[in-house]
């Protein structure tokens, strides 16, 4: 994911601006960071990590009709690694990241590289449900202790001036992930069996581990300080914080109520097969990485709560126009269904740096780096309920539901969004 929330030309500070010297703290930055150097080459390196952690993450989605054919399995069964994965990257991440506090930050992020790597080459052996399930759970908790460590180290391994840089850096590795390795994934899995892609994202995991150990000092970031679970509880109790992760909730179980079954959907309402449903993903990941960098530009312009609102309007109709297009017969509802789904990929994803600088804004500089973890989580809870009422739907044998369901959860963020604006129960 990137942060992208930084001013570009100078002007009067809104309340919801965040400057590039505040996302370095929000990375963890606190301290003298003598171990800095004026390179971003090592963010580069980190960024590899976060490109392998996103690539598996979301190219799964379109091949779970592939593994449930071949583990002869439903698809809503299938669908639990989804299920699973989300809810146990959630609950690990802020464990995981306080019981490894006193390892040295770069021995962090290789233990998490490397349980993700033999996740996937589990993956790509497996010959059960069951195996692959504990490799899924293996890479959510790899995931959920490597992409806050690669955040908070970005902020301390350049100077304070390219701080903004190397952090859209490692977040970029996410968003490259979503234009390029989420339909490469879905291409490779199609022709040549869904394995190939974790034994392919596995290499990529490899990768990320010999440019961490060639291109990251051994005692970067010796002086982050990791916050305590009582310290994150007490930033979670605060009324801006709460009702800014409520926001973030509903938008993830909208998000994850649809992108899971996005093949499904295709094909019983376009009659899509393997190729046309790898060309549909591909398009919705590009306009996801176009959403995310134009909405970064757009909330410098606008204002992190205008970019919110609009992303969350625009979300709503694309899924409210995908539950009606089931009604219209496919030759009728292809240009409506493939336009609804590039606004989706679009807005689902430009409202995300919004929706951090408003996190950043919301507490003291000091304790943005736990907001935004807390973000992270209730995002990936989000995503665990969502891909559950998916789930419960495509047994169901119907799939207008998903559109439906998933634009009741964006209207209910965005109810959520301007009760807070207006200052209800403050």
């Amino acid at each position: 994911m990137i942060n992208t929330a930084q001013a570009s030309v100078p002007r009067p500070r809104r309340e919801t601006d965040v400057p590039a010297s505040v996302q370095g703290q929000a990375a963890g930055a606190n301290g003298p960071h003598h171990a800095a150097s004026g390179s971003l080459l090592p963010a580069v390196f980190l960024a590899l990590g976060t490109f392998a952690i996103g690539t598996e993450g979301f190219m799964i989605a379109p091949l779970l009709p592939t593994i449930a054919a071949d583990l002869g399995m439903s698809l809503s069964a299938t669908a639990t690694l989804v299920v699973v994965f989300t809810l146990v990257l959630a609950a690990s991440s802020p464990v995981s990241t306080v019981l490894t506090a006193t390892m040295r930050r770069r021995d962090t992020l290789l233990l998490a590289m490397l349980i993700f790597t033999a996740g996937n080459l589990i993956a790509g052996f497996s010959s059960s449900f069951g195996m692959l399930m504990v490799a899924r759970i293996m890479m959510a908790v790899a995931s959920g202790l490597y992409i806050p460590g690669a955040n908070s180290l970005a902020g301390v391994i350049v100077p304070a001036s390219k701080r903004g840089r190397a952090l859209a850096i490692v977040s970029g590795g996410m968003t490259i992930a979503i234009a390029l390795g989420l339909p490469l994934g879905a291409i490779v899995g199609h022709a040549f069996g869904w394995r190939t892609t974790f034994m392919a994202v596995a290499i990529m995991g490899l990768v990320a581990i010999v440019g961490i150990l060639s291109g990251i000092r051994f005692d970067a970031g010796s002086d982050i300080a990791v916050a305590s679970f009582s310290q994150r509880i007490g930033v979670a109790r605060r009324p801006a914080i709460l009702r800014l992760l409520g926001v973030s909730l509903f938008w993830a179980i909208g998000a994850f109520t649809a992108y899971p079954y996005i093949a499904p959907y295709l094909k019983a309402v376009l009659g899509f097969g393997a190729g046309p449903i790898s060309a549909t993903v591909s398009m919705w990941g590009i306009a996801a990485a176009i959403g995310v960098t134009v909405g970064g530009a757009l909330n410098d312009r606008f204002g992190s709560n205008r970019v919110v609102f609009g992303s969350l309007v625009a979300l709503s109709l694309a899924f409210a126009a995908m539950a009606g297009t089931t009604l219209l017969p496919a030759g009728h509802a292809t240009v409506i269904v493939l336009a609804a789904i590039a606004v989706w990929g679009f807005s689902v994803w430009s409202l995300f740096p919004a929706q951090m600088a408003r996190l950043i804004a919301a507490g003291p500089a000091s304790e943005a780096s736990v907001a935004l973890a807390l973000n992270t989580s209730t995002m990936y809870f989000g995503f665990s309920i969502g891909s559950a009422i998916g789930a419960v739907i495509i047994a169901m044998g119907a799939v207008w539901p998903i559109g439906a369901m998933a634009a009741l959860a964006e209207i209910a963020a965005l109810a959520l969004d301007r009760l807070r604006a207006a200052g209800v129960g403050k």
